[in-house]
């Protein structure tokens, strides 16, 4: 397989080479059609498998964890390998020379293609590997080994083979298990004599499993590995190779996977009908599929039949089957059975509607389904509320919502009865009736609550049905119960941007320029979810400057609405107008569209903005004590920084503590401010005149901006980027960097990240262990490492922007963003550029071509900005778990009331008041008041219910009972900045657009 492999001595200039050439498809069904591969034999004779000798004396206890990581290396390699040795000797061999043959040669080869020359790959490794073992103890290297051995494009071609035709292979075993008994006898017997009884299938699923296998070892060995270490960048530079393979294998994967799904889909359906069509067009993408349980209510909300179901999300499908397992059982724990499906129905995925238990949805007739928002005015007549039951599944909790609107509705009425009252009593006037107007409340959020937790794992949707007798639409209600929470937010948020998707600037939204020129982009990118205006003043001309999230997390947004809204919080825009003031744009996103809810103008146009989050900020684990809920807490709330032309710093609290000017001051010698960075210790701001200015935090937890600065003199050109890494911080400076410790503010070390001189330095972005820097000429990006600043890449952003505005090469980078594996280029064409990186702590390079967006501005990209909020991990709670959560904290509420008391009826409608005797007036009783003055109560309160002591509770959620980590979902959208809307495509008619100041806003399917 390898024509020539280098000598491990050469593997270290290697190591920093980028892997430029690509995948090449490999055809053909027999081995002997593969010239592209040399077979090497590997003796274990002449290369015994790598061993580690005795640990050697005096070892630090880094390098004594180091040691044994390299043992698990080498166990799971020599593990590997036997293995895939095992699956040629024990299964392909005897299968080839078997006479009669129950698998024909040609088969055998579809179902072990590849397995050789992956063999002879790790063969070739496990050598390199034994030498680097052996010298050990006195090199410690390995990072440069991984890659030199894997960043070839052969291991990536034989990979791809193996993983594009596991699919086929399985299919091809299960056939034969199923029409050839002594094939299946064949496999039984091979599992029984095997000492662990692993299946061919279990064998086979390995190479699958190998590079996330390493990626683990690496990590690990990585965080034992000290800065300045000679291992440590192979080693991040090995991650990132390896990160690049397994996404590649891992995306080939799913789209094979997606298409024998789809296969097998079609299968069941007539060859002439319009859906089989559909389906093998070519056209449809398969973006979510699970089986469900379908559940049909009575008119009480009792169950009265389910059944499991698979559901299909195409593009622009959704496709519901019934599963029907055919076939031997016993064949199943050999390989996996795949279900045939019996078509029930499918529908165009725009006439499918999402409805939430309770919850009003203008989308479709009212005549058909009524269902009232929670908190809606108008109620539903009986006959109405009854004929929906069906469709609601636990409508008693509806209708009791319902029952509370209308009593609070009354007991306002009373309240100002109660107002008009002469007299002064105790237990009548208006604090009591304050109170149960509160109670009722707080009730009704108990019960929304509850809704809420009903809708959990309901996912119901409303589709078209046949027209009645008099042609009237009818709408059917299908209510699927989803395994867990989780997919039940992830069916909502798919099938809500699939819907968005299908919108004309989406269709498509992205150029992918790789070798075969497809215009088709994957359905995985960022969804353009809508462009408006950045500033709500139509008389001004604004020029926008900067932009910032200021995440919020919103109790009251509901379930769905989590599944289909923007990252919660508030958008801050900056901008303004040459010469003259400047302007801010505050929008909430906690909807689907975000919506203005303030501006107000600033004495100078903003030119950059720094959200500072509260101090200990998402951090979980701490629980503050109930005190502190009534006295101001001493950590300061989330505050947003604003840098003005005229060198004022102005610190504004956030939208939920008013938006007031909390701070304001003038820059030294009056200094436009260019950048804001915030370190824990202090805020830095880059001046025009080639300063940083440092502001230390205030006993009060904001800045000292009314004393002097510490003045940190950078360079003579203005600071146009800053950048705080771990302990330091970056400033830009012309074409230099200068590195900073951020505590002692002392200058570290400068170094030159352009040979250009003019070249300024204009952003700064880190992702892993390498920062990206764009500069005020030229088309070329470059990364350089945080560790040892070596300069590590160069792209040249034209190459991909040529695509969309062919002959423009004059191109200069105008804002960079890097979030969740991909790198945001905003060009001053208006051209968006998308580049792969790696997620994970390695070198985040750029691995591989890359999409441009259709999507863009009629002039510069101003900014790139993400939006990021992280649900609650309460949301994802089952109702099993939530349950099991009651149960531990039972015995902790030691004041809740007897049994005897809980049955009686009625409910005492307390939120604040434990008593009235403390209030003015006489107590309105058929008793004599009590003659102790204690609040204690009485039989004639009788009916005691407390729903709850802490008026907070139903505010803060409390903290759960046990300390499982949670997995949390993250919902991320992308806003760009800059004049008009332009749309790329050839055909479009958007080519110039308006020229006034626009956002673009890009949606991100939720990471789950």
């Amino acid at each position: 397989m390898w024509k020539k492999r280098p000598s491990p001595h050469r593997d270290a200039a290697l190591a920093r080479s980028p892997s430029s050439s690509s995948a090449a498809s490999v055809s053909g069904d027999s081995e002997e059609e593969d010239t592209g591969f040399l077979e090497v034999t590997v003796s274990d004779m002449k290369h015994p498998p790598p061993e580690l000798g005795p640990m050697p004396e005096g070892l630090s206890p880094q390098q004594v964890v180091r040691r044994h990581i390299l043992g698990s290396i080498v166990q799971s390699e020599r593990s590997y390998v036997d293995s895939l040795k095992r699956i040629l000797q024990d299964y392909r061999n005897p299968l080839m020379e078997m006479e009669p043959k129950v698998l024909s040669a040609r088969k055998c080869q579809v179902v072990f293609f590849r397995l050789k020359e992956i063999l002879q790959c790790h063969s070739m490794f496990q050598i390199a590997l034994a030498s680097r073992v052996a010298e050990w103890d006195s090199a410690e290297k390995i990072g440069d080994l991984f890659v030199a051995s894997f960043s070839k494009s052969m291991v990536l071609d034989v990979y791809s083979d193996y993983v594009n035709n596991f699919t086929t292979a399985m299919s091809l075993i299960k056939k034969a298990c199923l029409t050839k008994p002594a094939f299946l006898d064949f496999l039984k017997k091979r599992q029984m004599a095997s000492a662990d009884r692993v299946t061919l299938y279990g064998l086979m699923v390995k190479p699958i499993q190998r590079f996330p296998q390493f990626i683990l070892l690496l990590q690990d060995m990585l965080k034992n590995t000290p800065k300045g270490h000679a291992d440590r960048l192979s080693l991040q530079l090995a991650l990132t190779e390896l990160e690049t393979l397994a996404e590649k294998l891992n995306e080939q994967k799913r789209l094979a996977d997606q298409v024998a799904e789809i296969q097998q889909l079609s299968k069941s359906i007539s060859d002439r009908s319009s859906l089989n069509k559909l389906l093998s067009s070519g056209h449809r993408q398969l973006l979510l599929c699970e089986t469900l349980t379908e559940t049909v209510y009575g008119d009480r909300g009792q169950l009265i039949k389910s059944k499991e179901r698979k559901v299909f999300l195409l593009n622009d499908l959704l496709v519901c089957a019934n599963i029907n397992f055919k076939g031997q059982l016993e064949i199943s724990s050999l390989v996996p059975l795949g279900p045939k499906y019996v078509v029930k129905w499918s529908t165009a995925l725009l006439q499918v509607q999402v409805v939430e238990v309770g919850q009003e949805s203008g989308a479709y007739d009212k005549d058909n389904v009524v269902i009232h928002n929670a908190g809606a005015k108008k109620h539903t007549p009986t006959g109405q509320s009854s004929h929906n039951k069906v469709y609601l599944g636990p409508p008693r909790l509806f209708q009791e919502l319902q029952d509370l609107q209308k009593d609070l509705a009354v007991v306002e009425q009373i309240t100002l009865l109660i107002s008009t009252l002469h007299g002064t009593y105790q237990n009548l006037n208006m604090t009591v009736a304050q109170d149960w107007c509160l109670a009722l409340q707080r009730m009704m959020k108990v019960k929304e609550e509850e809704i809420h937790s009903a809708n959990k794992c309901r996912l119901r949707l409303l589709l078209p049905g046949k027209p009645d007798k008099s042609g009237r639409p009818i709408s059917v209600m299908v209510v699927f119960i989803t395994p867990n929470p989780l997919s039940k937010i992830s069916w909502v948020n798919r099938l809500h941007l699939a819907k968005i998707g299908l919108r004309e600037e989406n269709q498509p939204g992205w150029l992918c320029p790789d070798e075969d020129k497809k215009s088709k982009a994957p359905f995985w990118c960022p969804i353009l979810s809508c462009h408006m205006p950045a500033f709500s003043s139509k008389a001004l001309d604004l020029q926008l400057g900067a932009a910032v999230h200021n995440p919020v997390q919103s109790s009251l947004l509901g379930f769905s609405a989590v599944s289909t809204s923007l990252p919660q919080g508030y958008l801050w825009v900056g901008g303004g107008q040459e010469g003259a003031g400047g302007h801010v744009e505050i929008f909430s996103l906690n909807r689907a569209v975000p919506r203005t809810v303030k501006s107000f103008p600033v004495a100078s146009p903003v030119l950059c903005m720094e959200y500072i989050p509260e101090a200990g900020e998402g951090d979980p684990g701490t629980q503050e004590p109930r005190a502190t809920t009534e006295q101001p807490p001493t950590s300061p709330h989330p505050t947003v920084c604003l840098g003005l032309r005229d060198g004022s710093i102005v610190v504004y609290g956030s939208v939920d503590a008013g938006t007031q000017c909390l701070l304001t001051c003038k820059s030294p010698g009056v200094q436009p401010v260019l950048c804001l960075k915030h370190s824990p210790e202090y805020l830095f701001a880059g001046l025009q005149d080639g300063t940083v200015a440092a502001y230390p935090r205030s006993s009060g937890g904001l800045w000292e901006l009314a004393e002097q600065p510490t003045r940190l003199a950078v360079g003579t050109g203005p600071v146009r980027a800053l950048l705080t890494l771990d302990e330091t911080l970056w400033a830009s400076c012309a074409n230099q960097v200068t590195v900073l410790d951020a505590t002692s503010l002392r200058a570290q070390q400068t170094f030159e990240a352009h040979p250009d001189a003019e070249a300024s330095v204009t952003h700064m972005i880190k992702a892993g262990s390498g920062v990206w820097m764009a500069f005020s000429s030229g088309s070329s990006i470059r990364l350089f490492h945080t560790e040892t600043l070596e300069h590590l890449q160069e792209i040249n952003i034209a190459t991909r922007t040529t695509f969309v505005l062919p002959g423009q090469k004059h191109v200069r980078v105008t804002s960079l963003l890097i979030c969740q594996g991909s790198l945001w280029v905003g060009t001053d064409q208006g051209i968006i550029v998308l580049l792969p990186v790696p997620r994970l702590e390695g070198i985040p390079k750029i691995t591989g071509k890359g999409m441009v967006s259709l999507n863009g501005h009629g002039g510069p990209v101003e900014f790139l900005a993400v939006a990021l909020s992280t649900l609650a991990p309460d949301v994802l709670k089952g109702d099993q778990e939530e349950e099991e959560e009651g149960e531990e904290e039972k015995p902790h509420e030691l004041d809740s009331p007897p049994p005897r008391e809980m049955r009686k009826k009625g409910i005492l409608l307390q939120y604040r008041l434990r008593s009235t005797s403390h209030l003015p007036g006489h107590l309105l009783s058929v008793r004599e008041a009590p003659a102790s003055g204690t609040p204690a109560h009485t039989e004639e309160d009788g009916s005691i219910y407390e729903m709850a002591d802490d008026p907070d509770v139903w505010v803060r959620s409390r903290p759960c009972a046990r300390d499982t980590p949670r997995k949390e979902i993250s919902s991320v959208a992308i806003i760009s900045g800059g004049r008009g809307y332009r749309n790329f495509h050839p055909e479009s008619l958007r080519r110039g657009g308006d020229a006034d100041s626009t956002l673009l806003i890009w949606q991100v399917p939720l990471t789950l």
